[in-house]
């Protein structure tokens, strides 16, 4: 059985960071800026896994970094899905641009 080189997963990860910065600056919608920023944590995710496969696959340090990152993940969007419902619920949109309650 081969092992995939490091270098693939490197170029995985920075395609998906990519991809998830692009979807993070480019979108209006709140909830596809939260989507773009997933992207990028699961980027990380790769790179934290992928480093600690070929580094020092007997220690747990990558996997418990990578433990982390999903934890900061699902709390980034369950506190940033409740912010977009209850803007949407006071406003009636959820694009970024439209967005400015602190005028009120």
């Amino acid at each position: 059985m081969t092992t995939i080189p490091l270098s693939w997963w490197l170029t995985v990860s920075a395609a998906l960071f990519s991809i998830g910065v692009y979807g993070a600056l480019t979108r209006k919608n709140a909830i596809a800026i939260l989507m773009g920023v997933e992207l990028i944590l699961n980027a990380v995710n790769i790179n934290l896994v992928a480093f600690w496969r070929y580094i020092a696959p007997n220690d747990v340090a990558g996997q418990i970094f990578a433990i982390i990152v999903i934890t900061v993940a699902a709390a980034e969007a369950a506190v940033g899905l409740a912010i977009v419902i209850a803007v949407y619920r006071r406003r009636h949109a959820v694009v970024v641009e439209e967005l400015d309650i602190l005028k009120n």
